[in-house]
């Protein structure tokens, strides 16, 4: 038994002699790795067939929304319309059975305007149309404060803008803006949202 031992170890091979594993390819190591990974189910929308259905969903919101920007410009001011606005002191305007503190809130700077309209370098023609947008786009979106920048200038737009402005159903107030929201050249116009008792700070 002893001989049959020094005889097994005696032909054992040597480290050098033993033959090294055969290196795993590539594509076994991958298919190992992602043995457990479920495949998931196919996205079977066309992209193209996407696209087309938002190109014509956007050319549809975009047709609405121009001709509602037309409606709102074309529907309400008149360069014929002329306000009793007060003699003395900054540009302000209340319409009746608004809260008689609104003025005094908006001379404060109580109300933030969301949206901000430049009339700088425009006509009159245009203003109108951007106002009308404006005072739309305030309604569509919830918004109860925008400021109106009219500038200094000749003092065309700063003179018709609050009667533009009187004449709009959705008006509550407006009053000359606070140095931060542009000073005199500028209104702060409180908005009739349809939401009542929103009164955003």
């Amino acid at each position: 038994m002893k001989d049959q031992l020094r005889k097994f170890k005696a032909h054992k091979p040597s480290p050098s002699e033993t033959p090294a594993p055969a290196e795993k390819s590539d594509e076994v190591l991958f298919a190992e790795a992602m043995r457990e990974v479920k495949k998931l189910p196919q996205d079977k929308i066309n992209p193209e067939r996407r696209r087309k259905v938002q190109r014509a969903q956007k050319k549809q919101a975009d047709g609405y929304s121009a001709r509602s920007k037309q409606v709102a410009a074309d529907f309400h001011f008149s360069d014929m319309f002329e306000a009793r606005l007060p003699d003395e002191g900054p540009v302000r305007y209340c319409r009746d059975g608004e809260a008689t503190h609104t003025l005094k809130r908006l001379r404060r700077g109580d109300f933030y305007p969301e949206l901000v309209l430049d009339l700088h370098g425009l006509t009159k023609e245009l203003a109108k149309a951007e106002l009308g947008a404006l005072l739309h786009a305030a309604r569509k979106e919830n918004i109860d404060c925008v400021s109106v920048m009219h500038g200094i200038g000749q003092g065309i737009l700063k003179r018709a803008l609050p009667h533009y402005l009187i004449q709009h159903p959705h008006v509550r107030a407006f009053h000359q803006a606070p140095l931060e929201y542009g000073g005199n050249a500028a209104l702060l116009v409180l908005v009739d949202t349809g939401e009542p008792g929103d009164m955003k700070r």
